[in-house]
């Protein structure tokens, strides 16, 4: 069609043929296609019968198609009565003229009937088909009414039973995943509170017969005389997820999924001025949820992640060895980005960081004041332009308590990043072996990291969960005994029951490769204060250290600095690689020694026969006589006490946070060791003490 044409089409009311009549053009088609065949009939003198036969077929058709229909007895008696007048008109105009007045006059009264009655009757058909669905709706909310009514009657008695208290239920809401439902609940006046619903959590997911690993559990509701009850039916924690494959920006503002409730919704965490704490024993998944949290940084567009572990580096080093040894390709052909910022698995070079990050919080205050002024506000508005900077600090809670004086320094250095920084978007991330006193008991550390996490495992050791989230009850670690699984709190969500997903090393890489362009860079401001330490941190002599581990695949130290050359025969090395345990017994020994000018190992000098021993106190002994590190420490310490000597308890108290040990197993150990002549035992009762062979001489 040419242009024209088309122009000509466009211009003017555009009429859609295949649209059906409505009341007005219904009636004007009627009275035009009567008037039409009357006056025709008329000129050529037709039988008039006909027009009456075709009226009669025309309603007899329109009766049949909207029984097919199901149309309303109105409608059909309105459809029927238009075809059968206008059939008669049609009639009587060619009988007696169709150019009369009196024929006009009634044919536009004819169609004026016929539109009012066809309105009529499509507004009757509109108000029976929304009657139909409300009536149909009503039915769906009448069963699934029942079904809540029936929830609601049943967890009334059950609160009744088990609380002895007396609530009225408000609102039951089924959870979309399946998983359970929540109950919204009116508490009886006279001072109940949810809290002793809370507490009988237990109970009442017993009394419901609940499925292993599903609960019952209360929060507070809208005001302080309503509760939410949370109970779960289906167990999804006993099942294993992958991390989300949808790499999608995240935001700090926003919230970082760090893994999903029982409900399977995600849990977010708000880290812009809060601190977190993950605490797991070994083999409960603490790793894999170091490496789900860098996920989620690694997806914001306002994070670069700093990483410090001490334990060779190992959990930054997926994040950033493919990347600097180019083993991950992009389709565009560009380089990928490590996926966090910066990794420290030396003491110096954690020292050098946690520096840069003191030295960026204190320039972030003076070189933003306009910035602070503009906005109105003491926090530092964080954005990709200003991103902030969140250090993930890998068993960073046992740096803060660790005996070693130099580990100390490092971890008094992390507590004043945690005390200035906030404001200027710098906030840490913990990870700690155990819910414990030590790590806990540093009001910093309870004040800033309200994000905590407790992977359990089904480990009762060191698993304190009334220290590590205190206001909640009915928290149980045999709650969550799956890999992965434990309980989440923070400041917008009181803590729960959780799990994280499961991250494999090929997926670290995918979302290395997704989010290289999406990470910031750190702003001017800032990287003048971080200065060359920062800027010089992926230099080759500074991550030598990373390279000379993947290329050796040797467990032993490799010198910072220095490559390694040949072959390494780590099967041939007398010395294993020693666990945190064995790590502390180590250092209680080195104390000593440096203390008591302890004499070396039997077989590291060459004696002859009938040479004096050098002077000085053996403690190799130490290594042979204890089978367990926490023995060890323990015998190292009653070593250390010198002639006064020690207790049960002082020793149980200097081991109890390291191992857990009771007062009771060290009692035990001690009367061993007085049996076999190891220990001397002086006084009795409360008063007892145990000394050292190797001081109870003078005793």
């Amino acid at each position: 069609m040419s242009s024209t044409a088309t122009a000509k089409n466009d211009s003017g009311p555009v009429l859609d043929w295949a649209a059906g009549h409505g009341p007005v053009t219904g009636a004007l088609s009627a009275t035009t296609g009567a008037f039409a065949v009357a006056t025709t009939g008329a000129a050529t003198a037709m039988p008039p019968g006909w027009a009456l036969a075709v009226g009669a077929a025309g309603a007899l058709g329109h009766t049949v198609v909207g029984l097919r229909v199901r149309n309303a007895g109105r409608t059909l008696a309105t459809r029927a009565a238009s075809w059968l007048i206008g059939a008669g008109w049609t009639t009587w105009a060619m009988t007696h003229g169709p150019l009369t007045w009196a024929a006009l006059g009634s044919l536009a009264t004819m169609g004026v009937g016929i539109g009012a009655a066809a309105r009529s009757s499509a507004l009757f058909e509109e108000a029976r088909e929304e009657e139909a669905l409300s009536a149909e709706q009503r039915q769906v909310a009448a069963e699934l009414s029942a079904e809540r009514r029936a929830i609601a009657t049943e967890w009334v008695e059950r609160i009744q039973r088990v609380c002895s208290l007396t609530v009225r239920v408000l609102g039951v809401e089924m959870w979309e995943t399946g998983a359970g439902f929540s109950i919204d609940a009116e508490l009886p006046t006279g001072g109940a509170t949810w809290n002793k619903i809370a507490a009988e959590s237990p109970r009442l997911s017993a009394d419901a017969k609940l499925p292993h690993g599903c609960t019952a559990t209360a929060s507070p509701g809208i005001h302080q005389g309503r509760v939410i009850i949370d109970v779960t039916t289906v167990n999804v924690l006993e099942q294993e997820r992958t991390y989300p494959t949808d790499y999608s920006v995240l935001s700090l503002h926003t919230g970082i999924p760090w893994g999903y409730r029982t409900n399977a919704q995600q849990i977010l965490a708000y880290l812009r001025e809060q601190c977190a704490l993950v605490v797991g024993p070994t083999g409960s998944g603490k790793t894999n949820m170091v490496h789900a949290i860098l996920a989620g940084f690694a997806r914001a567009e306002d994070i670069l992640t700093w990483v410090i572990d001490l334990n060779a580096g190992s959990a930054g080093l997926p994040w950033v060895l493919p990347a600097l040894n180019g083993q991950i390709e992009r389709e565009d052909g560009k380089p990928v980005r490590p996926g966090i910022d910066w990794l420290a698995g030396t003491y110096d070079e954690a020292m050098t960081m946690l520096d840069a990050a003191v030295r960026v919080a204190k320039q972030r205050k003076m070189g933003y004041q306009d910035l602070l002024s503009k906005a109105n506000t003491d926090l530092l508005p964080i954005s990709p332009r200003i991103p902030q900077i969140m250090l993930v600090i890998d068993e960073g809670a046992e740096i803060l308590v660790s005996p070693d004086r130099q580990v100390r320094k490092l971890g008094e250095k992390i507590l004043e990043v945690i005390r200035i920084a906030r404001a200027m978007g710098v906030r840490t991330v913990l990870t700690a072996l155990g819910a414990t006193g030590s790590v806990l008991g540093n009001l910093m550390i309870r004040r800033e990291g309200k994000v905590r996490v407790a992977l359990t495992g089904g480990e009762t050791e060191g698993m304190d969960l009334s220290k590590m989230f205190p206001g909640s009850r009915g928290l149980r670690v045999d709650q969550a005994p799956h890999k992965g699984a434990g309980f989440m709190g923070t400041p917008e969500s009181p803590a729960a029951l959780f799990k994280t997903w499961r991250i494999l090393p090929n997926q670290i890489r995918d979302i290395t490769a997704a989010t290289s362009d999406r990470h910031p860079t750190l702003d001017d401001v800032s990287a003048k204060a971080a200065g060359p330490a920062y800027a010089r941190r992926w230099d080759a002599e500074r991550i030598a250290w990373m390279r000379d581990q993947g290329a050796t695949g040797d467990a032993g130290e490799v010198p910072q600095g220095e490559a390694a050359t040949g072959l390494r025969l780590s099967a041939l090395n007398s010395e294993r690689r020693q666990s945190p345990e064995d790590e502390l017994a180590r250092r209680f020994r080195e104390e000593i020694d440096a203390q008591f000018a302890t004499a070396p190992e039997p077989d590291t000098t060459d004696q002859g026969e009938g040479q004096e021993r050098p002077f000085g106190l053996n403690l190799s002994a130490l290594r042979g006589e204890q089978d367990s590190p926490a023995q060890q420490a323990a015998l190292a310490a009653l070593l250390a006490a010198g002639p006064e000597g020690t207790g049960a308890s002082a020793i149980a108290r200097a081991l109890a946070d390291a191992y857990g040990t009771t007062r009771q197993t060290v009692v035990g150990w001690l009367k061993t060791w007085a049996e076999d002549g190891i220990a001397v035992r002086v006084g009795e009762g409360t008063k007892a003490r145990y000394i050292h062979r190797a001081h109870a001489s003078g005793n």
